[in-house]
């Protein structure tokens, strides 16, 4: 899985906890321990997907656009996707052979039907459900 999921996750898991505070890019950098720049990429990426709400200014910061109960973590894993979950197939086998002039097909179906079930796994959790295993 990518890093932007689980920076993503530790954005969203911030948030949740601060029962609707406005947290500032400093702060969620500093948990993350990453620069401010990339917390603010990251949480820019989240709001365009509907998923955080900002504001700018002296009172800044950003929080949970809707709560932590009606997002999914498919929702997240969907925002910071960044192409095909194992990858696609880029070798070229021999078209001749019985196993090479198949192989691609059949381990791109693999992979899509290995990303369609984490994401339904994904879907079976809130980030609410994630949030609540921290004390």
């Amino acid at each position: 899985m990518n890093g932007r999921f689980a920076i993503s996750m530790h954005i969203l898991t911030l948030l949740a906890q601060a029962d609707g505070e406005w947290l500032t890019s400093e702060l969620i950098a500093g948990s993350i321990s990453i620069n401010p720049v990339l917390a603010r990429k990251e949480l820019s990426n989240l709001r365009n997907s509907g998923l955080v709400i900002s504001r700018e200014g002296k009172n800044g910061g950003s929080k949970l656009a809707k709560s932590a109960e009606q997002i999914r973590l498919s929702d997240v894993f969907m925002a910071t996707r960044q192409g095909a979950f194992l990858g696609t197939s880029r070798n070229s086998p021999n078209p001749n052979c019985p196993v090479g002039k198949q192989i691609n097909q059949h381990l791109n179906d693999l992979y899509r039907e290995a990303e369609e079930a984490l994401v339904q796994k994904l879907g079976d959790s809130t980030l609410a459900d994630f949030s609540g295993r921290f004390s």
